[in-house]
Formats: structure tokens, sequence, C-alpha cells
């Protein structure tokens, strides 16, 4: 039996993969190895695990995550293979479960506007480049963080509209003195500023959270992607929620840097099942 996994910071997808049609689907929450030990995802996990998850018969696990680079994979592939003794573990970073998603074996461009944010050019197996987002607390422009960061910001320093202010502190109960202590003691802080993206996707029709988010993008494409060489000549493939969501708004940054927009996916989960299912037979599995 083999398990897929594409994990963001706040939430892993997952396919127990059956034959076409019978395919199995749960979530957990996400597990990134800058912000947790193999202890805490082994707990969660099996916390989590649906009882039509035998642990002991699954036989292979592709994990794709955020912050599951080369010098954190060794966390998560510790917690998995606790978790499923009798499986062959491969970890890899989710920008891969992303090119993989979107391109297939096709070269491009491909990013992530997630959570956090991610990008690489894509030579149709390997990531080929990549152009460092640097995390939470130095880059992550573009992404649901980034975004949920800069409405606090403006929230706390009296930037936002009366009406925005009003709705933000009925929806929150927060007051603006109180931002700074609430963002610096919470567990995951990146996933803490994230989840106000809710409220920017209710108020996205306000021009303040347009612009909010337009904002973004720009530092995103004038941080990260424009900084690939000959970006204007490939399409502006993405996976992410945040991608998906305020597609419009990324669509205007996106012309207005010259690139046109290719496959834009919200999880990039379906696209890993039919990767993975082509290099499989059931027959053996």
């Amino acid at each position: 039996m083999i398990l897929i996994a594409d994990s963001g910071s706040t939430k892993t997808s997952w396919c127990l993969l059956n034959p076409p049609g019978k395919d199995f689907h749960f979530s957990t929450q996400g597990y990134n190895p800058y912000y947790m030990d193999a202890g805490t995802i082994i707990a969660s996990i099996m916390q989590s695990l649906p009882l039509e998850v035998f642990t002991e018969r699954i036989r292979v696990v592709h994990f794709y995550g955020a912050g599951c680079s080369q010098e954190k994979a060794f966390i998560v592939e510790k917690a998995l293979t606790s978790v499923f003794p009798n499986a062959t573990i491969s970890v890899k970073i989710d920008l891969l479960a992303a090119a993989k998603s979107v391109l297939g074996n096709k070269a491009g461009f491909v990013g992530i506007l997630g959570t956090g944010t991610n990008s690489c050019m894509y030579d149709g197996k390997d990531i080929e480049h990549v152009v460092d987002s640097l995390g939470f607390m130095l880059g992550d422009e573009g992404s649901g963080a980034y975004i949920g960061k800069q409405l606090l910001v403006g929230y706390a320093r009296g930037f936002l509209p009366d009406d925005l202010k009003e709705k933000f502190y009925e929806t929150y109960r927060l007051a603006p003195e109180n931002v700074v202590d609430r963002v610096y003691n919470c567990e995951l802080p990146n996933t803490y500023c994230a989840n106000f993206c809710i409220f920017v996707g209710d108020n996205i029709s306000h021009p303040f959270i347009s612009n909010l988010v337009r904002s973004a993008f720009a530092d995103f494409f004038e941080g990260i992607v424009s900084n690939y060489a000959n970006y204007r000549d490939y399409e502006f493939n993405c996976v992410g929620s945040i991608a998906h969501s305020f597609l419009p708004q990324l669509k205007e940054v996106a012309a207005q840097y010259g690139m046109k927009i290719g496959n834009i996916v919200r999880n990039p989960l379906d696209g890993l099942i039919n990767y993975h299912r082509k290099t499989i037979s059931f027959e053996r599995v």
C-alpha cells in the first residue's frame, strides 16, 4: 500500500493510493520540521490517522513538505519511519511536489503561494534553481503569512480604514496594542498570521484589502520571481490556497511583470496522484 502526502505548514493532505476510483483521502495538521520535532509529528499523525489506514501494511510513503530541505528532511523521515515501520520512506521538499503536479515531466517555472512562499525553475525531473524565500522571519513575500502579517501591521499602526478596523475587532476581539504580544508568543507565528487571510478573503472587494494583496504579490515578484534569469520567457505556474483564492490580483501583478499565467491549482495532490500512479503496478502493491 502506498501513501502520498502533501504537507504545508497548516495542513497535510494524504492519499492512500488504490486502483482508480478507490483512493482514500484524509487530512492532518501540517508538519514543518522548522517548527516541529519528530516526537510532535509522530504524536500528531498517530492521533489523526483514520481507522482505514493500517500502519503496518504501508509499504511506500512519498511525503512532500514545506521546510523539508536536505538539512531538515531527516526529522520528518524519522517520524514517518516510526509510524510506518514497514515502509520505504521518501521525504522531499514541497516545491518538487508542486512541480510534478502542475508540470509533470515538462520544464518550467513553478511557485508556491500558501501559508509560506517558494519557487523554482524545474527541468522536468528535478529542481534546477531556487531563489530562497528566506522563510517567515525574513521573506515569504506573497504568502498567506506575509499577507496576514501586513494586515496586522496596518491594524496595529492604525492604517486600516475605520470600517475595516471595526470589522476586524468585531471578528477577532483583538486590540491593536495586543497584536505584538499575540504574534511573538504564539507557538506557530507563521500559521497564526496566515489565518487572518480568511478576513482578507471575506473583504477582498474593499480597496484597502485588494491593494494590500496586490502589494504583497508585487513584493513576491520583485523580491523573488524577477531574480530568475529570463523569467518572462516562462509561464507562471503555481500551487497553493493564496494563489488560487486571490487569482484576479495575482493575474494583474503577473501581467505587470510580463508573465503569462499557466496552471494555478489550490492543492497539488491530484497532480501528484496522477504522477505516481504512472510508476506503480497495483498487482504488486
